[in-house]
């Protein structure tokens, strides 16, 4: 695909300047915004397929509103890449993910036109309603209108039917957009999508509909208790003859669809005759993710976040990784598959992320032992729980990121009842390009004060499988296992699956002075420093191991801790509790994250910024030797 004129879209630097065109110009500019997406991010990677599929709806919904005054609250900013553009960041698309540069996501604190905070899923209808009812509720912004977008599977989670309730019996004029693409990054599953995607009403009754409803309230006829009325007969009468029921209306919110998300102009029409409609409305579109790009139609998974690649061709410009150590995720995967194979009782469980996490690799030999149970992830830890009350031993796999939405889950589900549940926080410490929403910075810290739970992390693949192993032989409660993003340190990752004792660390290098005391993969790190200072790898955050920490607040006049997490209440607060608990005074450094959220960029440059690299650990060590010199 050759770079082309973008005629229409090189003039569009705010939504004003496109609500200027004629309807009949908008198939044109959805044609230069996906070209426009498609060229950059075959250079510049991202989140790929979902804003191809959303281009006609963003144009049509910025063509319609009157952004930002009007509020689009987007759902999995994945998206959001179309909207980005239309709205003043044309020109710097090119710096999207990148350090310094647009976020990955939609944030306020970038531009007025992102209205709320996007990165993790199934949000956008809660904080819609409080924005509409916000609006309503004041005298200068009365008529200022709220669309959610909502989509990519987030309908699975939790807090979307929390929010639908609210917006079933609270007064407003909420839209809520939904682009249903049958996906999340995975296919998405559930009863919902299954419903989604049979639900229909026909587009003719809907526009009587509406014309007699305006004429009834015109005219004085429609009060909003015979509204209410009204719309029960009709909903009622309406699901007898189509043999289906309509959950939206069923809660009293108006239902208009299924249309062609990908037919601008009737999009457009349908959105300028509900617009100003009252109350709660929702509207059903149907979209292809990664619709106008072949490769990307026919591998939609694939194609969600693919890296770089050809344009022209499609082919995905892929690293030689012919000679190179595998991801923890796929040792993760290979290893449950193992442990499977010679423990009936171990289960898999994912939300929605079976190929990002590779429990895809089980789910391919033990369909029946693997559960997807979609964007909903204190359910997967409550269902992990339920399992393992019934005597089998659950590994749920979540991103630590996203495990966040399932505290509560683990603490009253799991801990109290001390179930065998093996939590796998996958993508644990900074992730990189996804930013602040995305890095897993807060499990240690969360965690750790919860009773009855086991906090591990390895340093390299053999570690993971031994205490994958461990955690499979474990009946005392919750055991999490936490680890990165990316690839390990050992091309030969295959060892034998054995047990290492809980709570206890290795000494990996002896010496004087100064011992540095590491969790998971950043040991490495620390190996390939040269000096006299010793190396603990502590391996557990929770319980901590008794024996080395007494050794060195005996023996070494300095110590240091370095954790891929928050400082603040992580690895390295244990260690100081510890040493106060016990009466020694040792002096202690902490490297850890800084209590601030670290923005976007590849994980060397974010581990230069907050000190966590290689040479900011030389130089604390070197600091603390020249201190007791």
């Amino acid at each position: 695909m050759n770079s082309t004129d973008f005629k229409l879209l090189q003039n569009i630097n705010t939504p004003d300047d496109l609500r200027r065109l004629r309807v009949e110009q908008l198939p044109e500019v959805c044609s230069e915004l996906r070209r426009r997406i498609i060229e950059e991010c075959a250079i510049n990677p991202g989140h790929f397929a979902s804003s191809l599929g959303a281009v006609e709806l963003t144009v049509a919904l910025h063509y319609v509103f009157h952004t930002p005054d009007d509020r689009l609250v987007w759902d999995v900013g994945h998206q959001a890449y179309g909207h980005k553009i239309l709205t003043g960041r044309r020109e710097s698309f090119y710096t999207n993910r990148k350090k310094g540069g647009l976020r990955p996501f939609p944030s306020p604190e970038e531009s007025d036109y992102d209205t709320f905070a996007c990165g993790h899923a199934s949000n956008s209808i809660s904080a819609a309603l409080g924005m509409a009812v916000a609006f309503k509720k004041s005298k200068d912004n009365a008529n200022r209108k709220v669309a959610a977008i909502i989509g990519d599977g987030a309908m699975s989670g939790g807090l979307a039917f929390e929010g639908l309730n609210n917006v079933s019996s609270t007064p407003n004029d909420l839209l809520i957009v939904l682009n249903d693409n049958d996906m999340s990054i995975d296919r998405a599953v559930g009863g919902m999508e299954k419903y989604l995607l049979n639900l229909d009403t026909n587009a003719t009754y809907n526009r009587l509909r509406f014309k007699a409803s305006q004429w009834l309230g015109a005219r004085g006829y429609l009060s909003d208790r015979r509204k209410n009325r009204i719309l029960r007969f009709n909903n009622a009468l309406k699901s007898a003859l189509a043999n289906q029921q309509n959950i939206f209306e069923g809660m009293n919110i108006r239902y208009f669809g299924p249309f062609d998300g990908h037919d601008v102009k009737e999009i457009v029409r349908v959105l300028e005759q509900i617009k100003d409609m009252k109350g709660p409305k929702l509207l059903h579109l149907h979209t292809t993710k990664g619709k106008g790009y072949e490769p990307a139609e026919k591998s939609q998974t694939e194609w969600h976040a693919p890296g770089k690649f050809d344009p022209d061709t499609g082919e995905r410009i892929a690293d030689d990784d012919s000679n190179t150590p595998p991801r923890f995720q796929d040792v993760f995967g290979e290893t449950l598959l193992e442990l499977a194979r010679n423990d009936e009782k171990i289960v898999g469980i994912t939300p929605a992320m079976p190929t990002g996490c590779s429990l895809n690799i089980m789910m391919r030999e033990m369909p029946d032992r693997t559960f997807d149970v979609g964007i909903a992830e204190g359910h997967a830890v409550t269902f992990s729980g339920g399992m393992a009350k019934e005597g089998l031993h659950p590994f749920c796999n979540i991103y630590s990121a996203f495990a966040q939405r399932a505290y509560d889950n683990i603490i009253h589900d799991v801990a109290l009842l001390r179930l065998p549940v093996t939590i796998c926080l996958d993508r644990a410490g900074l992730v990189g390009e996804d930013g602040a929403t995305h890095h897993g910075a807060f499990d240690m810290a969360a965690l750790r004060p919860v009773p009855n739970i086991i906090i591990a992390s390895p340093m390299d693949e053999h570690e993971l499988r031994r205490l994958m192993f461990t955690a499979s032989k474990s009946e005392t409660g919750p055991f999490v296992i936490r680890y990165p993003r990316g690839r390990g340190s050992i091309i030969d990752w295959r060892c034998p699956l054995e047990t290492v004792d809980v709570g206890t660390g290795r000494c990996l290098r002896k010496g004087t002075d100064v011992a540095v005391l590491t969790i998971g993969p950043i040991g490495k790190d620390v190996e390939s420093i040269e000096g006299s200072f010793a190396h603990y790898d502590m391996r557990f955050v929770k319980p901590l191991d008794d024996h080395i920490l007494q050794e060195v607040a005996e023996h070494f006049r300095h110590i240091i801790t370095i954790e891929d997490g928050i400082r603040t209440g992580g690895f390295g607060s244990a260690v100081l509790e510890w040493l106060a608990d016990h009466g020694y005074h040792t002096p202690v450094t902490r490297l850890g994250l800084p209590d601030h959220f670290v923005e976007h960029g590849t994980v060397a440059e974010l581990r230069a910024l907050v000190g966590l690299d290689t040479e900011s650990i030389k130089k604390a060590i070197s600091d603390a030797e020249t201190l007791h010199h």
